[in-house]
């Protein structure tokens, strides 16, 4: 018997894998009804999370800690069975703040995020950077690589992806740190100019996960399993690069992310157009879908996540870091997709870190 089941996203390259799981008929195959419901904003879909108004929704992988150690207005507990998107990110510079790297010798590798952290040190000005959600990947990868500016340097402002274009249009922002194909956008539109991709400061870091409240997934173990699973399948095909542009069509069509299939497609094959000269940048790995034993929720991952926080928040680390362990359910990812003993075994770790000492 086919059950239905209500998903929240938000139109960003990583909801890939719910359109892709509805469209395909991963979903079908493994006897569920998927019932998408975009939210403008991570504000908008915590809320349809918390009133029950979705049963599970990609979430920033941030969220669920954040929300476990109290910060912020969400009421639910969260949990993650599944990562859905490792990485991703872009960070970007307004023209004018490019245009002073660039008359400094700043060389806009793509790769450096060292250099990049200490020419804007020497810039000695406020910055002012765009992030979609105070708890978010973008805004701990932000606070991590820039953590030896003076106090008072860095200003965090949230601003909802679709907007991030805009914003720095309207010269609200300086910066920002933004998953695709938002950062691609606004090279296109507001004449950006892309500094470093996420994976330069962390190589994997867990931006999306599957959310739920917590108990919802062993509440409803059968239609949690199929969930899962139909999610899993999506995301291992969308790992497989001769699939990118058939992907890139179907995530596009209305009601999804509406931009150009060429944004899509970049972002899923790692060939990032980082400035408005056209100039591609080829990233590999620079994001992630699979495989399936990739996507393991990580203790260890949601633990720096939590540190990072408490480090951010001004909050004890050990609990904030316990806090954060649960949130991120490997055992369920386990049980769900039936992994052997070996397959956890070769789950990767944290993966590397940059040096980021100014």
């Amino acid at each position: 018997m086919t059950r239905q089941v209500s998903l929240g996203f938000v139109p960003l390259v990583d909801a890939a894998p719910l359109v892709l799981a509805d469209v395909l008929g991963f979903a079908e195959e493994e006897g569920v009804r998927l019932d998408l419901r975009r939210a403008a904003s991570w504000s908008m879909l915590r809320d349809l999370v918390d009133q029950g108004q979705v049963a599970a929704a990609q979430m920033l992988s941030v969220m669920p800690a954040a929300q476990a150690m109290g910060l912020g207005a969400g009421r639910s507990r969260l949990e993650a069975p599944l990562i859905l998107s490792l990485g991703g990110q872009v960070i970007g510079l307004s023209a004018p703040l490019a245009a002073r790297l660039e008359k400094v010798g700043h060389a806009f590798d793509f790769q450096d995020a060292r250099s990049a952290a200490r020419v804007l040190a020497l810039l000695g000005n406020g910055l002012r950077i765009g992030v979609p959600f105070p708890y978010s990947m973008q805004a701990l990868l932000v606070d991590y690589w820039l953590a030896g500016l003076p106090p008072g340097r860095l200003s965090f402002r949230t601003v909802p992806p679709p907007m991030m274009p805009e914003a720095l249009a309207e010269g609200e922002i300086d910066a920002f740190c933004v998953g695709e194909p938002w950062g691609s956008r606004a090279v296109q539109v507001a004449g950006a100019r892309l500094l470093l991709p996420g994976t330069a400061i962390w190589s994997h870091p867990p931006e999306k996960v599957l959310a739920t409240r917590a108990g919802w997934c062993e509440a409803n173990p059968d239609l949690a399993g199929r969930l899962v699973r139909a999610l899993a399948r999506a995301g291992d095909w969308l790992s497989r690069p001769e699939n990118a542009s058939s992907a890139a069509e179907i995530v596009t069509r209305p009601g999804r992310v509406e931009v150009a299939p060429d944004l899509i497609e970049r972002a899923l094959t790692g060939q990032i157009v980082t400035d408005p000269h056209g100039r591609i940048q080829p990233v590999s790995g620079f994001q992630r879908f699979g495989p399936v034993a990739a996507m393991a929720p990580m203790p260890e991952q949601a633990a720096w996540i939590g540190q990072r926080l408490a480090r951010r928040f001004g909050l004890p680390e050990a609990p904030a870091i316990a806090a954060a362990r649960m949130t991120f359910r490997a055992d369920l990812h386990a049980r769900f997709l039936d992994l052997s003993g070996r397959q956890i075994r070769a789950i990767p770790g944290l993966g590397r870190f940059a040096d980021v000492a100014i």
